[in-house]
């Protein structure tokens, strides 16, 4: 309950200083970057060269041509639960080839949310006692549904593919304010041997959220003796991101194999505190190390978010997001899971648990 009280009045934060003005928002649509599948996360999300399946319409839309034609239609679903349990988000995707060779379309929805929130702004009576059968509860919850387009064009030494993603993103806080967002992903796999490089433009165009905001009369004057401004509609945009990738396979022995990956995420939304800070760009590397042993079974683990972090003595000290997984492959389904950890320092434990699944659903003919 004292994390949703928490929540609530970082809401209430936002919504105050909210302008009547279009405003580039530093981490605006953030949940879009956490990301999907806990294959990715159990990598430090360095996957952006190395995602080939379905959930790379969350990571790099090209690499959904990295899946052949015949493997037909691809089914993934994820749940995860952040902040102890406080934060549901959840994936569901799919990805079938077109008749068009080596192209493929997918969609999917991704969900953030946080359920259950009290309403206290009906708390305090006209007389001013404290009624709690007044308090009510509400939902804050981010939306994101993604149409992908990619295309393979092989080559003898390897192949090349492109891919974008049409996004449109709805995000809504109670009956308190809603908003509607559009941008576009773009990203590109090229393929040499062993050797996978990557890059992806996120929010190319830059995306747009514009927010409306509802409060009734009794509300308003809440919010108004209570310190907080009456938030007013107002523009939000997400500044691109572009992400540079490098994977790596080895063949260790006819069973097992070995891939690596390094990817280099560069923001535009000014000084972030990342490995590499600067304004307007910021730095933020993440690698990931997969051992898979006869294509069925995977061990993984990764790092992320490495911050430069102070204690109480003053002392700085390089903070990271530390990550291990797990994945198994019978057939057509695969199943994964994620231990991962939030990155924060605050002696609470932040660690979360992820599962997802993928199912490959063949056509008859190929089956």
């Amino acid at each position: 309950m004292t994390k949703r009280f928490t929540f609530l009045l970082l809401t209430i934060a936002f919504l105050a200083g909210t302008q009547d003005a279009m405003i580039a928002q530093k981490y605006s649509n953030e949940f879009l970057t956490i990301g999907v599948g806990a294959r990715a996360h159990s990598l430090g999300t360095a996957v952006v060269a190395g995602q080939q399946d379905v959930y790379a319409t969350a990571w790099n839309p090209a690499g959904l041509a990295g899946l052949k034609p015949e493997a037909g239609l691809e089914i993934g679903a994820m749940h995860a639960e952040w902040f102890g349990g406080v934060g549901n988000y959840d994936y569901l995707g799919f990805t079938l080839p077109l008749a068009g060779k080596n192209q493929r379309i997918g969609f999917s929805v991704i969900r953030f949310g946080i359920d259950n929130i009290p309403n206290t702004l009906s708390l305090y009576e006209a007389d001013g006692t404290i009624n709690f059968d007044n308090v009510t509860e509400f939902s804050a919850a981010d939306y994101a549904f993604l149409g992908t387009y990619s295309r393979a064009y092989l080559k003898t030494n390897g192949a090349l593919r492109l891919g974008g993603n049409v996004k449109i993103v709805r995000r809504t806080i109670g009956q308190f304010a809603n908003s509607w967002g559009f941008g576009i992903d773009l990203g590109a796999q090229l393929e040499r041997k062993n050797w996978t490089f990557a890059v992806l433009a996120r929010d190319i165009t830059t995306t747009f959220n514009a927010w409306s905001f509802s409060f009734t009369e009794t509300e308003r004057e809440t919010l108004q003796l209570t310190n907080n401004e009456v938030p007013i509609n107002s523009l939000e945009t997400t500044r691109p991101t572009l992400i540079l990738a490098a994977n790596r396979t080895f063949a260790i022995t006819t069973d097992i194999g070995l891939t690596a990956e390094l990817d280099l995420i560069a923001t535009t939304d000014g000084a972030r505190n990342t490995l590499i800070s600067g304004d307007p760009i910021s730095l933020d590397p993440a690698f990931g190390l997969e051992a898979g042993y006869a294509d069925f079974i995977f061990l993984r683990a990764g790092v992320s978010q490495l911050q430069r972090i102070q204690d109480f003595d003053q002392v700085e000290r390089l903070n990271s997001r530390p990550s291990l997984g797990l994945g198994l492959k019978v057939g057509q389904l695969n199943v994964d899971y994620a231990y991962t950890d939030l990155g924060e320092d605050d002696g609470r434990s932040t660690y979360s648990h992820i599962v997802s699944v993928r199912l490959g659903i063949k056509p008859k003919s190929e089956q």
